[in-house]
């Protein structure tokens, strides 16, 4: 997903496709002009997925203002066969209202073969190019024998006439084809093989014609017609104004080969798929049900799901278990600095795979733990199937002592887009547990009878086989379940927080945590990155949101072992539940400040706490621990609705405006409005309006005003920019950091389904 559009299977080493482009009118800047990997500053109005599916395909618009062109990449999937069916891709570009009357442009093509397979050119070689199709055959153990063919595309393709003598030996008009042999480790660095390559055609050119006699620019920056055996083969196209054309893999094992017939009918049957299951599953609900939001909500899903991949390779892992990382002493930030640095049992492990949901594709191509939670919030809602797939590929990945790494940087590949300072991952770090809502998820709906699915769609029974048949769900997760045990029991022994030593009163002895990876300016393991914490660190410290995590998790197990009919882990659990539950008003409920705050041990040595009031404050309330009957909840409500604190008409600021760490620093987690935790927010706001209790009323007003403003800013943003943000700026509801952030900022559209509550405890009816 990290490519404006690729393809590659759920296989090790196996094909890989790709498209470059560029506006080929000057000889200074096709270089910059040329798009492969999806990036944060190239010009773009916006781009992506305008409907998706990820069993069926969908239509993404990339609207290159640099280029000067729009793509459009409309991307089918065929079943049919034993080797995993057949796809086929349109690809059309179409000058912007400010294109020159011909605009060139220069779109290629490539696919390569990884590992033991093959893959070649099957025209005849010809010096002056491919007239028609270009075919490739191939074959590979996992895929079977295949075809690929690009096809040359309609009548009404233009391409540039001849202006130069040397279009006489590369005439524009047609494909021109170049096999390379590359070596696997190479093939992700499609550009630069491909500028490689192009420049020595361009130096060659030069030297026939010089300087003051060169070709046009769409003409001397392209590929050789040089058609041979290779792993890897470039196809180029140069058009004038508009284009279309064609790329079609067969397997050799479906019932037919794919046409561009059935491509044009494909494409059709899957918008009108996306669009008929959209209504019938993530449809927005009032006031959002208006037609001006249909394409933003469609989009905003389509990228997140359309934003699932597959990755494999190596991990850069630090197993030295160094004394220091236990972070037991004052001062522990400055050891485990010095313990960092000396990596001497820092190395390569795996390699290893993972499907997961990315959260950006330019900045953010790979798989982060605690945003995955929430990516599959709204896939939930889509595909349950395929939600369960990737939360097992996930624990899939589990050590022996249930560590699993927070970031997955898979590859040189995923590598290159990380600072190496950043690469290394350690078996001590956690991240905020969020896999463990969506078994919440799951279990909601198989308790609920009226779950809703959709009967029309051909693909239900296999979208919500696991609901259809609980047994099926009951399986999946005694499967998994050894794997979940261990993971919940490494977080109790390497977060634990400390309360004997600092005669702490609470109900247990036991259940108090802190996060490791602690330095004074970041907690970067709690994904609250520079959120204030008490200072300096340490090693006493307990933190709320993290002993809130932890109750959510346990109730999830707790869940867990109930659904699957393990009676005597069900009743452990629910002992932790309580206790954990007990110990978050003893060890961290300040009376005074009426909020919850961390922990810290002050030079008496004594327990104080110390309080930033924001989103670490209702954390509790957030991960739904805190009952309808709450005493505290009167006070979170005060918090939340306070336009002096943390309300804004923009959605809830991640840190009090009070507060005068305000804005201040990197101001990352310090003033900014984040989606995730908005969602978290409105979830609770909802539940509680729908629970009868003395806070009812005033959760359903806030629920209706908090949905209100947080699809107003997401959309108003994706309305003036064209992208979705990292997060929202409190003071104007900007769009700020990463561009193009479709990750937990779609559960935007997961806000919109939500219902419209009328009065307290009462849904709109919408028949």
């Amino acid at each position: 997903p990290n490519l404006y559009f690729g393809v590659r299977p759920r296989i090790p080493k196996s094909l890989t496709t790709g498209l470059l482009w560029a506006k080929v009118d000057s000889f200074t800047e096709v270089q910059n002009n040329f798009r492969h990997t999806c990036e944060q500053h190239e010009g773009m109005a916006g781009y992506g997925w305008d409907e998706y599916d990820v069993r069926l395909g969908g239509r993404q618009t990339i609207h290159d203002a640099g280029n000067m062109v729009d793509i459009t990449t409309e991307f089918v999937k065929i079943p049919g066969g034993s080797h995993g069916g057949s796809w086929a891709v349109r690809i059309k570009g179409t000058p912007r209202e400010n294109a020159p009357d011909h605009l060139m442009t220069s779109v290629i093509f490539y696919a390569a073969m990884e590992g033991f397979g093959n893959l070649q050119v099957s025209n005849e070689p010809d010096n002056l190019g491919v007239e028609g199709a270009v075919r490739m055959e191939g074959s590979s153990n996992e895929l079977g024998d295949f075809s690929l063919e690009v096809t040359e595309g309609p009548e009404t393709n233009v391409h540039p006439p001849p202006s130069h003598k040397s279009y006489a030996s590369k005439p524009l008009d047609r494909t021109i084809v170049s096999s390379l042999q590359v070596e696997d480790a190479n093939i992700w660095q499609a550009k630069a093989l491909l500028f490689q390559h192009m420049k020595t055609e361009v130096d060659q050119m030069i030297e026939v014609y010089g300087n003051e006699n060169a070709p046009p620019p769409w003409q001397i920056f392209t590929i050789a017609n040089n058609i041979r055996e290779g792993n890897m083969h470039f196809v180029q196209k140069v058009f004038d104004g508009t284009f279309e054309f064609d790329v079609v893999f067969s397997s050799g094992s479906a019932p037919e080969p794919v046409t561009s017939e059935v491509l044009s009918g494909a494409i059709q049957s899957a918008t009108k798929s996306f669009s008929e299951r959209f209504s019938k599953v993530l449809a927005p609900q009032a006031p959002f049900n208006k037609p001006k939001y249909r394409a933003f909500a469609h989009s905003m899903f389509s990228n997140l799901i359309g934003g699932i991949g597959y990755f494999y390779g190596d991990a850069v892992v630090d197993r030295s278990y160094a004394p220091e990382y236990e972070e037991e002493n004052e001062g522990f930030w400055e050891e485990t600095a010095e313990a960092r640095q000396r990596q001497g049992a820092v190395k390569l492990e795996g390699p290893a795979e993972l499907y997961t949901s990315i959260p950006s594709r330019p900045f953010f191509p790979r798989g982060f733990l605690w945003d995955e939670g929430f990516h599959l919030i709204p896939i939930a809602d889509w595909d349950m199937d395929v939600t369960l797939d990737i939360v097992k590929s996930w624990f899939n990945l589990i050590d022996e002592d249930g560590w699993i790494g927070r970031e997955q940087i898979l590859g040189q590949e995923a590598r290159s887009k990380v600072p190496q300072e950043f690469q290394v991952q350690y078996p001590h770090y956690a991240n905020p547990p969020t896999l463990f809502l969506i078994f919440n998820v799951l279990i909601d709906k198989l308790q609920d009878s009226a779950s809703s699915m959709d009967s029309s769609d051909p693909l239900e029974s296999i979208r919500s086989a696991h609901l259809q048949n609980p047994e099926n769900a009951k399986n999946y997760l005694r499967d998994l379940y050894p794997l979940l045990k261990r993971h919940y029991f490494w977080f109790r022994k390497t977060q634990w927080g400390d309360i004997k030593s600092y005669d702490r009163e609470a109900f247990s002895t036991k259940e108090a945590y802190r996060w490791r990876g602690r330095t004074p300016q970041h907690i970067l393991t709690s994904g609250l990155d520079d959120y204030p914490r008490p200072q300096p660190p340490h090693p006493g410290e307990l933190h709320t949101d993290i002993i809130s995590w932890m109750g959510m998790m346990t109730r999830s197990m707790r869940r867990i072992a109930e659904t699957i009919g393990e009676t005597d882990d069900m009743r452990e659990f629910q002992g932790y539940e309580k206790a954990i539950i007990r110990n978050i008003d003893d060890l961290h409920w300040n009376k005074k400040a009426q909020t919850y705050c961390d922990a810290t041990i002050d030079d008496y040595e004594e327990s104080v706490h110390v309080c930033h009031k924001g989103y670490i404050s209702i954390f509790p309330f957030l991960t739904g621990l805190l009952p309808a009957d709450s005493p505290r909840l009167g006070a979170i409500l005060d918090l939340i609705s306070d336009p002096e604190e943390m309300w804004s008409p923009y959605g809830l600021r991640s840190l009090s405006k009070s507060s005068p760490n305000y804005g201040t620093g990197e101001n990352y987690w310090r003033s900014p409005v984040w989606m995730n935790i908005n969602y978290l927010a409105i979830k609770s706001l909802l539940d509680l309006s729908q629970s009868i209790g003395p806070h009812q009323q005033r959760a359903l007003q806030l629920y209706t005003s908090l949905r209100s403003n947080l699809v107003d800013t997401v959309f108003r943003e994706w309305e003036r920019t064209g992208f979705a943000w990292e997060q929202y700026n409190p003071e104007t509801g900007e769009g700020q950091r990463t561009q193009h952030f479709t990750g937990w900022t779609s559960l935007v559209v997961k806000i919109m389904a939500m219902p419209e509550v009328q009065a307290a405890g009462k849904v709109r009816d919408e028949l």
